[in-house]
């Protein structure tokens, strides 16, 4: 169809020259770096890093988004109940989008209330001490680890009870805080930095980043503690000498505690629904509801030497992971090398330490019969020892000197150990399957979950003609940026907005 002067409607625009013509964008144009070729693995590596967090929410992602507003009739005509009740509704949905914009603010009120209530009258008859220290200090004689390595010296030990809860929900208030506070004025603007568009890409990203920080901290962290125990180095002789471990340093009870609340802070998350399901979401809530359930029980019933070698294993191997997808998001050079190298070190930790653990709780005639049924040259050297759990240090139930080092905690304890093991294994299997891919048949498909291939951020558009960046995102018209159009010069109808003076017509 043409226009009444023969020419048509829509012509293509002229290309530009390689400077973008929008009136308002600087002067110096920005020329853009030519791609190289992707270095991107093609999948998401799965694994326990993918907990979301407030930030990246499914109810936070739409706060942006502009609020409906009903019609409201005349304010003579409403009564003044449902006045006081609309406003009061108005200032909390005020309210509830400046908690979804900034979702750090509300953990941080938290946290200084409590702060402020300490130090209002502070000492150990203030409630709130326990939720900041560490309570029941230099506990009785016959409670405390006398298994400790002599390099470590005299320590003040502490014990366990009910207080413990107020420390643990305390710092799952603090982590909370800290983790929506550097994803949002650390980690994102990173992400738009280094140039990331999607918007989904940039949310995954704050949660690699972060998880990375965190356990950056806590790997190294938890090899210094575990130093300072008879389980070094992953020892299984040691978890089990000296039962039961009612008392602690500081070092390890804060560690533990720490951990504690930071995996609760993971799954309070996933557990409210805060965000879309993903491919794996069934055994990432297996894995913590597994995790939860193996941390709980080893601190009430004392199997916590035990439980520190399976902390650091998945910290450390979290580290790998989770640096690996930040570096599979930066299409890094490096990601090859790096993940090959993370695969090796979630290999051995999280399979080949983790299985010498559940062995030592395989009961001791399993041990002696694969010992009789199978030749010495497939056995390793010395045997398949099995049983440590039953030989070593008492083995009974009494309730009354808390000896709960039984069969039945055996077989609880092998269980949940089995379990997270079989998670690993699945998610081991997907992992060697995106090398296999990248390796042998290149980046074919991108087999992340579904919600990070949703929506873009607003980016700077590129002109595709002269490669020039724009100053501001552009509208293309049969592939050439269409520039803003002075509204004066337009001839309309109607009416326009009311001035100070009058309604006046165009």
């Amino acid at each position: 169809m043409s226009s009444p002067s023969g020419k048509e409607a829509f012509p293509p625009l002229t290309p530009s020259s390689g400077v973008s013509r929008n009136p308002h964008s600087p002067s110096i144009t920005i020329r853009a770096r030519p791609r190289r070729k992707s270095s991107n693995l093609g999948a998401d590596p799965r694994g326990d890093t993918g907990a979301t967090s407030l930030a990246t929410s499914s109810f936070a992602r739409d706060v942006h988004s502009p609020p409906r507003t009903p019609i409201d009739a005349k304010s003579s005509e409403r009564p003044v109940r449902e006045r006081k009740r609309k406003k009061a509704k108005k200032l909390f949905n005020r309210w509830k989008r400046m908690s979804l914009r900034h979702t750090w603010i509300n953990p941080l009120i938290l946290v200084l209330l409590i702060l402020g209530g300490y130090y209002v009258s502070p000492g150990e008859h203030n409630p709130l001490h326990s939720a900041i220290f560490l309570s029941y200090p230099n506990p009785p004689m016959n409670e405390r680890t006398n298994t400790l390595p002599a390099h470590i010296g005299h320590v003040t030990q502490y014990g366990k009870g009910p207080k413990d809860f107020g420390f643990f929900g305390f710092y799952t208030i603090v982590l909370s805080f800290s983790r929506e506070f550097l994803m949002q004025r650390l980690i994102q603007p990173i992400a738009v930095m280094s140039g990331i568009r999607s918007r989904a890409k940039q949310l995954r990203f704050m949660e690699q980043f972060y998880t990375a920080i965190y356990f950056a901290i806590f790997g190294p962290f938890g090899l210094f503690v575990m130093s300072r125990t008879p389980v070094w180095y992953f020892n299984t002789t040691g978890m089990y000498e000296g039962f039961p471990h009612r008392a602690h340093e500081s070092y390890f009870k804060a560690y533990y505690l720490l951990q504690a609340a930071y995996w609760a802070q993971q799954s309070l998350v996933m557990i409210l629904g805060l965000e879309a399901r993903r491919k794996d979401f069934r055994e990432l809530v297996l894995h913590h509801l597994i995790t939860l359930s193996l941390i709980g029980l080893s601190y009430r019933f004392h199997f916590t030497y035990m439980g520190i070698a399976v902390y650091i294993t998945h910290d450390i191997s979290d580290f790998f992971l989770a640096t690996s997808k930040v570096l599979n998001y930066l299409d890094s050079i490096l990601i090859g090398p790096y993940f090959a190298f993370f695969i090796g070190v979630w290999a051995y930790l999280r399979h080949y330490i983790n299985l010498s653990i559940l062995r030592s709780l395989v009961p001791a005639v399993v041990g002696k019969f694969v010992n009789q049924a199978l030749p010495p040259s497939v056995l390793p050297a010395g045997g398949f020892h099995t049983g440590e759990f039953e030989t070593v240090g008492p083995f009974e139930l009494n309730w009354e000197t808390q000896q709960y080092k039984c069969w039945i905690a055996q077989i609880i304890t092998f269980a949940l150990l089995a379990a997270l093991q079989a998670v690993n294994i699945f998610w081991f299997l997907l992992i060697l399957r995106i090398l296999y891919r990248f390796l042998f048949k290149g980046v074919q498909k991108d087999e992340r979950s579904e919600d990070e291939e949703e929506e873009e951020v607003p980016t700077l558009a590129v002109d595709p003609k002269s490669n020039v960046v724009m100053s501001k995102p552009q509208v293309q018209l049969n592939g050439e940026p269409v520039h803003a159009i002075n509204t004066d010069d337009v001839p309309v109808s109607g009416y326009e907005l009311r001035s100070r003076q009058s309604t006046r017509k165009r």
